[in-house]
């Protein structure tokens, strides 16, 4: 007898798979798409931007989570695991297991080359349906250059763009400041 692999899943079936599993994966229109390991240099890009926010948001009414925070785009039905996300205020889960966030305040993406297109694409067209979402950083690991976009009173985003070492960004919807220089600590850029 063989078995077939199963072409759709629904998503309590997903969460059911994911949440046994060892590696993680993203669920949409009842596909899983199996995620691939990051680098190290995506690593430490991730792990610093996390540092330096985690710091400035002790003692305040926001909680920040690495990328094993499942993100649930409920307006369109995407299940993700962005780099970095923050939420202020209560955090609202999907069920009970309070392992799937769906109110994200800030969102940050680190891009790797199989994943840049979709992170500045496809992935921000979902992630702009979210309407706790205020802001939206995409960050390169191979070069300094950070996308920041806020979303503004019309439902339009706002962007700048920085590649300068020592420029700061301020992101107003939680109040901190993020510095290249810290995002890219110990980073080796390609020259």
């Amino acid at each position: 007898m063989s078995s077939q692999v199963k072409d759709y899943y629904t998503p309590e079936e997903y969460l059911a798979l994911e949440r046994q599993a060892v590696d993680k994966s993203e669920y949409f229109s009842g596909e899983i798409f199996a995620m691939t390991g990051a680098s190290g240099r995506h690593n430490l890009v991730a792990g610093n931007v996390f540092a330096a926010l985690h710091i400035q948001l002790r003692k305040r009414p926001c909680e920040i989570y690495p990328s094993n925070m499942l993100v649930k785009v409920s307006p369109t039905g995407l299940y993700t695991y962005p780099d970095v996300v923050i939420v202020c205020g209560e955090p609202l889960f999907d069920d009970e297991q309070k392992d799937t966030l769906v109110n994200p305040t800030v969102l940050v993406e680190v891009l790797s080359k199989s994943t840049a297109s979709y992170d500045r694409g496809e992935k921000f067209e979902h992630y702009r349906k979210l309407k706790s979402l205020a802001e939206y950083l995409v960050i390169a690991q191979n070069k300094y250059h950070v996308e920041h976009y806020i979303r503004q009173p019309d439902n339009q985003w706002l962007l700048s763009e920085t590649d300068e070492i020592q420029k700061t960004i301020h992101l107003p919807s939680i109040e901190c400041d993020l510095t290249l220089a810290d995002i890219y600590d110990k980073v080796e850029i390609d020259k």
